[in-house]
């Protein structure tokens, strides 16, 4: 089933980059070198239930480690772990998961807007990768005034060793990076990470200056018919909302279940 490749997906790719802790019937994923703090979730096969005092054990355990206190699973494979993370004083955020069926023709974008995937050496990869940190500093879908001077801030701030991790894992073809850009350069980006056969598409941003213009889809055509086209049998993303599920549902991708990520409270 599509959910099991999904979650046997999410519990490999991380162990690429991370030291692999059991604690319980929760595995706990340690980032090794730089990069992105990876989370914990249910281990896969069989288990016993997830329960609040092994919630509990890793969050002591990633607070030693000095890493973010996260969770994220499939709500299917583990419909125990909200009610566990809920009751370890975590709060618990359920995101649409959707599996694309059969791709829709590519979206039309805006005159003078190209969405195409990024090479490792192409010269606006730095500002490519620098999107979606200003897209997810300002969260939602509404217009804003964030733009490419935003953009061009982190970037010239960008951290080399990150820069030339995301190179090589673009040449290994391990992630793919796709941008639509204009006469300024990247405004929206995302990648997928492909592994059995399996792509996940993460990491859709827009600057808000750019928004409401169909750059997210044409971003995410891009990525899902690259990752078809070099093997991917599953091709799945988690929505932020309903909302935005409505806008790869045109695309051809199908609600299929829930994903979940718990995280320690705002205050």
């Amino acid at each position: 089933m599509v959910i099991e490749r999904i979650d046997a997906f999410c519990d490999v790719v991380p162990r690429e980059r991370t030291r692999v802790e059991t604690i319980g019937p929760l595995v706990l994923f340690v980032p090794v070198g730089s990069g992105f703090p990876y989370y914990a979730r249910p281990r896969a096969g069989v288990r016993r239930p997830v329960t609040a005092v092994d919630v509990r054990a890793v969050r002591a355990r990633q607070r030693e480690l000095l890493i973010p206190e996260s969770f994220e699973w499939i709500e299917r494979s583990a419909p125990e772990m909200e009610s566990a993370a809920t009751a370890a004083g975590l709060v618990v955020h359920a995101h649409p998961l959707l599996a694309l069926g059969s791709l829709a023709p590519a979206p039309r974008v805006p005159e003078l807007i190209d969405a195409r995937i990024v090479s490792p050496e192409d010269p606006d990869l730095i500002l490519a990768w620098a999107v979606p940190g200003v897209a997810f500093g300002h969260p939602g879908t509404a217009i804003g005034e964030a733009g490419v001077t935003e953009r061009d801030k982190i970037a010239a701030n960008h951290d080399a060793a990150t820069i030339e991790m995301l190179r090589s894992r673009l040449r290994s073809g391990r992630s793919v990076l796709a941008t639509a850009s204009g006469p300024n350069g990247p405004l929206a980006a995302g990648s997928y990470q492909l592994a059995g056969g399996t792509a996940e598409i993460t990491g859709i941003g827009v600057l808000p200056a750019s928004r409401r213009r169909g750059l997210a889809a044409a971003v995410t055509h891009a990525l899902a018919a690259d990752a078809l086209a070099h093997g991917a049998r599953t091709v799945f993303l988690s929505a932020t909302d309903a909302a935005v599920a409505r806008i790869y549902a045109r695309l051809g991708f199908r609600e299929i279940g829930t994903s979940l990520i718990a995280e320690l409270p705002e205050d």
